[in-house]
């Protein structure tokens, strides 16, 4: 039907309309009664979508050069989108007709017509009360009469309004094959992707002849991997290097492939490199070639002719006295190991097989062998520093950066975020520019140049197999990281929501859509294309995340490019346009946005700096599509009247700004999911909020921090006695006790995350009956209001949630509750101001899953031994011990500890005794401890032999100016 293109421009239009098409359906099901005078328009309109997605999914890659071309494909982008903003209309049309709309409840408000008398009821009254012609009392000719005479809104009439714009659609979707006809577009001439891939894998297979003078930063990780080749292990070892695209993986790995003690170490090797698309047979081909030219032998004839099997007997039969070593560089996925390792069997001769991905899921898969991974981290910045110079000063005097050109070259440096690839090619770019200016203006368009200048094609295109490789919902989620400012921490939770809300997210039977997202989350960061910054507790789940920076340059052209978003960063107005998402990211003065965009889906505010971003009044004038409102930290104190008939609003996110109250009329937002009003100085919630029906996520309250020393007191909400209608919650923190609010959590049992602040020694039996009813609950946090005098009472809790997996306590606990020792899936436990007289660690040092503890004030004794148990533990911080004057580990407790903080325990003059034993112990912290401690760990210390294996000591101290820092390590 459409012909044969496809472009990274059509890859992302073929998402939007797979995104479409499910929205559609959605629809279709769930308003079927009420779409009853449009529904063969939908339906018919659906079809056609299919048809278009089916063309952009099948059609061979290309990269479109032609005017012609891109403007084809843009049809079909604007097409789409058009579409979802009729669909998008037609549901707040209907949503209007069943509220009375507007336009009835104004003319109630500013006339004597009694109050919500409206539609029907509307009618017949105006009949009573107005003289109306007898021979218009009929209902058709009433309403003609009364539209004439008075000017009603159109959403009146709306189902022929939007039946005409669906008949219009079609017709323009339908057209679209006719005029690539007319204008003679029948083919589209460009790089096809399959170009791309060849020059990667050119660029890739190239690094085999890099010299050791082009190699920085390398020497230790080349070491490492060597030892683990060339060790006397006889059983067959994968050792993989994993790392976003441009990290260096293939050059470290060339490197070592070439080196001649390995080459001498095995008897024969082979390097193939694998790409996205590959042909099992041809990948025996290219391994049967390497080995037999490794020993300089005759590659065997007749290899093209020869069938799977053939191919495969000649590996095994070649392979089966010999050890080996092989290199996959570019492993995109696990099925290719599964198929190549039949032909790499097990021998018990030490050989080897060394593979490159971009994916965790392949570098940490096992293969029924022993596995070893290496994630290759950025370079340093002296090193990356270097390696630039390298490029970038070659025909300088002396080779070396000329003064007046050092900070925009440390900037530009500083894009790279110590990816090689990135370092490497910037560097060759630069080195043909001499002035100040022509520096200047890469610096600041930097993005354009990745677009557009074919000198910096390779990063691009690295990057980009990172991206078109991925599935169409992760797309989405990818390019919506760009709109966050560069290298802004992206919370998980603010991210999860804000996907649903944007409903990136499919339904799936049996899986929540919470669980899903995060799984995704999890995706991105396995596939390289997101960063780790800080893990939470609980598997390998991010808690923040962080975009590189060329990975978002370029994520945030092709979001720009297709309409999906786009970044503001300039003062004054915003210019009209077709954007779906906008993100404003300025620092300073009014912004006004154009009120005629109405196809606006997503408004994100990122106030930086001193001197934040200011909204007019009339910023949200027109926006009846918003699905996502975010003004985070965003100076307001006050919120449009117009908020309330957002019927789209999904998410509304208020955190940290001065908002006083909420509308009277907030429960007229039905669809809202996510409520953020934490850190404001809202009190209380309006009984209206109690229509939000829709509301899965409610965060609430703010903590009066005050310094770690002090007990940090959480301050919760009052709510209504009605929030035990949401049955939809999830998330409920924090909320303030009361005899009625507790009763309530006793029908809300399908919270995740509860926390409840001012709990009074008074609510022990009622609030442990609540919480014992909660079966699927996996955060709690129950918080007293008063350190000096506030009981922490939970002993009557006889069976915990079952599957809790995060639980804190503030607050003053006579004993140690029983049921801890239950908590079988407890992976965070956070105890502050317990004050515990008894051992808390024989309680908890069972628990099979439990990786983090923090206690900070939580125990009152003089010693503490950790002498059994806690084998997953990975993160231990030990905070305002006052009297703890000895500690002690012993040999086999803790094996996976990486980090361990003492912050106040000011009677503990040395460190814990058998700290040498935690050998994965990675981060030492330590802050206003004894000097007597730090001193027995300097060079020459007492204790300095324990820490020799502990990477990163940090000590931070009080001074006259503030809290001061130095390097132990």
């Amino acid at each position: 039907m459409f012909g044969k293109i496809y472009t990274i421009e059509a890859n992302m239009t073929s998402a939007a309309t797979e995104f479409l098409i499910g929205k559609i359906e959605e629809v279709l099901e769930k308003e079927a009664s009420s779409i009853a005078g449009v529904r063969d328009q939908v339906d018919e309109i659906k079809q056609e979508l299919i048809s278009m997605k089916s063309f952009l999914e099948d059609a061979e890659g290309k990269k479109i050069d032609t005017e012609g071309g891109k403007e084809w494909v843009a049809s079909i982008r604007n097409s789409v989108y058009d579409v979802e903003d009729i669909i998008d209309e037609f549901m707040y049309r209907m949503h209007e007709q069943r509220n009375g709309g507007r336009f009835a409840r104004l003319l109630c408000k500013t006339t004597l017509i009694p109050k919500n008398w409206y539609r029907g009821r509307f009618a017949r009254w105006l009949r009573k009360t107005v003289h109306i012609p007898t021979r218009f009392q009929c209902r058709g000719r009433f309403v003609r009469w009364l539209r004439k005479c008075i000017q009603i809104p159109e959403y009146l009439w709306y189902r022929r309004q939007i039946a005409k714009k669906l008949q219009k659609i079609t017709k323009t979707i339908k057209e679209i094959p006719e005029r690539k006809k007319r204008y003679g577009i029948s083919r589209v001439e460009g790089t096809g992707s399959n170009d791309i891939r060849n020059r990667v894998q050119n660029q890739a297979e190239s690094s085999l002849f890099i010299t050791e003078d082009e190699l920085v930063g390398f020497e230790d990780k080349k070491k490492l991997l060597i030892g683990w080749l060339m060790n006397e292990v006889q059983h067959q070892i994968v050792v993989s290097v994993v790392g976003m695209g441009g990290s260096g993986k293939t050059t470290l790995v060339a490197k070592i492939f070439t080196d001649d003690t390995v080459k001498k170490h095995f008897e024969c090797y082979a390097w193939i490199t694998v790409s996205q698309t590959y042909v099992i047979e041809d990948l025996f081909r290219s391994l049967i070639k390497g080995f037999h030219q490794s020993r300089k032998e005759i590659v065997p004839g007749s290899l093209n002719s020869m069938s799977y099997k053939e191919l495969l007997e000649i590996l095994v039969n070649y392979l089966e006295f010999k050890r080996y070593v092989v290199v996959l560089d570019d492993v995109w996925n696990i099925q290719l190991l599964r198929e190549i390792r039949v032909s790499l069997q097990d021998r018990q001769l030490g050989s080897r097989i060394l593979l490159t991905t971009r994916n965790d899921d392949v570098a940490f898969h096992s293969f029924g062998v022993e596995s070893l991974v290496h994630r290759i981290q950025p370079l340093e910045k002296n090193d990356a520093w270097e390696l630039f110079s390298r490029k970038a000063f070659l025909t300088y005097h002396n080779k070396c950066c000329p003064t007046e050109l050092e900070t925009l070259a440390f900037e530009l440096v500083a894009k790279c975020k110590g990816l090689p690839l990135a370092i490497v090619t910037l560097g060759g770019l630069m080195s043909s520019k001499k002035s100040s200016a022509e520096w200047r203006e890469v610096r600041n368009n930097l993005n354009w140049h990745l677009t557009n200048d074919h000198f910096l094609e390779p990063v691009k295109s690295i990057l980009l197999l990172s991206y078109n490789d991925l599935p169409y919902r992760l797309k989405h989620c990818f390019l919506y990281c760009s709109l966050f400012p560069e290298d802004h921490l992206i919370g998980r939770y603010r991210l999860v929501r804000l996907w649903i809300a944007e409903g990136f997210i499919e339904h799936v039977n049996g899986v929540t859509l919470e669980d899903l997202a995060e799984r995704y989350l999890i995706e991105l960061t396995f596939r390289s294309m997101l960063q780790f910054v800080k893990k939470d507790s609980q598997s390998r789940i991010p808690e923040q995340c962080l975009m590189h920076d060329l990975m978002r340059e370029i994520a945030l052209s092709t979001s720009e490019r297709e309409k999906f978003g786009v970044v503001f960063d300039r003062r004054g107005l915003m210019e009209e346009t077709r954007v779906r998402r906008l993100a404003i990211h300025t620092t300073e003065g009014e912004i006004e946005l154009c009120t005629g965009m109405l196809q606006l889906r997503t408004f994100l505010v990122f106030p930086s700096g001193l001197r934040s971003p200011l909204l007019s009044n009339t910023w949200s004038s027109g926006f009846y599509l918003l699905r996502v409102l975010d003004l985070e930290n965003v100076p307001i104190d006050k919120l449009p009247n117009n908020l309330v008939y957002l019927f789209n609003l999904r998410y509304l996110n208020l955190r940290g700004t001065r908002i006083k109250r909420l509308p009277k009329d907030i429960g007229r937002l039905h669809n809202l999911q996510t409520l953020d009003i934490s850190d404001t100085n809202i009190k209380i919630l309006p009984s209206g909020s109690s229509e939000l029906i829709n509301l899965r996520h409610l965060y609430m309250g703010h903590f009066n921090d005050t310094g770690f020393e002090t007990f940090i007191c959480a301050s919760g909400i009052r709510a209504s006695s009605h929030i035990s209608m949401f049955k939809k919650l999830q998330d409920l923190f924090f909320v303030q006790s009361d005899k009625n609010m507790i009763r309530l959590l006793r029908k809300m049992t399908q919270l995740r995350m509860l926390g409840i602040t001012n709990v009074k020694e008074s609510d022990e039996i009622e609030l442990c009956a609540s919480i014992q009813k909660m079966k699927i609950l996996v955060w709690l946090n129950l918080s007293v209001s008063d350190s000096s005098e506030g009981i922490l009472r939970i002993d009557a809790l006889a069976s915990p949630p079952p599957y809790l997996e995060s639980l804190l306590l503030r607050g003053k606990l006579e004993s140690i509750p029983c049921w801890f020792c239950s908590l079988q899936c407890l992976t965070h436990i956070e105890l502050l101001w317990c004050r515990l007289e008894e051992d808390l660690l024989p309680q908890i040092e069972a628990l099979p899953c439990l990786e983090r503890i923090l206690l900070d004030n939580a125990y009152v004794g003089k010693e503490m031994s950790f002498s059994r148990g806690f084998a997953k533990l990975t993160h231990l911080e030990l905070f305002n011990f006052r009297v703890l004057n000895k500690a002690s580990v012993e040999k086999g407790v803790m094996p996976n500890l990486q980090y361990l903080g003492l912050r106040s325990c000011k009677k503990l003059k040395t460190l814990p005794h058998g700290l040498e034993y935690l050998t994965h112990l990675e981060k030492l912290y330590l802050e206003s401890v004894t000097r007597k401690l730090v001193e027995s760990i300097r060079e020459g210390g007492v204790d300095r032999p324990k820490v020799q294996h502990i990477r990163i000591i940090d000590h931070h101290y009080k001074t006259s100016s503030g809290l001061s820092y130095e390097s132990l390590s």
